[in-house]
């Protein structure tokens, strides 16, 4: 699995453990080992940007999804092992906006950035909280990947 990190902004994170959280969300998603994914940490004046100019809206925001492919949350798409990667997405994360959610709520900052991150990639992936019936499996399956790294969900 090819997680790709680039860290554009100013706060400091701990890009090897976010990194490994990349990896293992897409490992117990049963993704092969040539999935390819971008995480982008970025400011809150880049992050309104890309709010502003792909999705129409005004502002920063915690994290946004740009996957590549429509995939279905729970399946895996059938790899040729000989053909190119499976190339999921981007996602974009703005870590000041993310340190004050989590201040906000009471829970540390690095939960809350493994929460960003692997919310980030289940999107990528197929899974979305537009229904009760898509939060509720989206935030089970956000909690059991946390778990596994000693991360709790809020």
């Amino acid at each position: 699995m090819s997680a790709f990190l680039a860290d554009e902004q100013k706060e400091q994170l701990d890009l090897t453990g976010l990194h490994s959280l990349a990896e293992l969300v897409l490992r117990e998603e049963s993704y092969p080992d040539s999935t390819e994914l971008t995480v982008l940490f970025v400011d809150e004046s880049e992050m309104s940007s890309y709010n502003a100019r792909f999705l129409d809206r005004e502002g920063p925001t915690d994290v946004l999804a740009f996957p590549v492919e429509e995939l279905t949350a729970g399946e895996v798409p059938e790899i040729d092992p000989l053909g190119p990667p499976l190339i999921l997405g981007d996602v974009i994360i703005a870590p000041t906006y993310v340190g004050r959610q989590a201040e906000d709520m009471e829970v540390s900052l690095e939960d809350e950035m493994a929460l960003m991150v692997t919310h980030g990639i289940l999107h990528l992936i197929g899974y979305d909280h537009q229904t009760d019936q898509e939060a509720e499996l989206m935030e089970g399956r956000e909690a059991e990947i946390l778990r596994l790294v000693g991360r709790v969900r809020r």
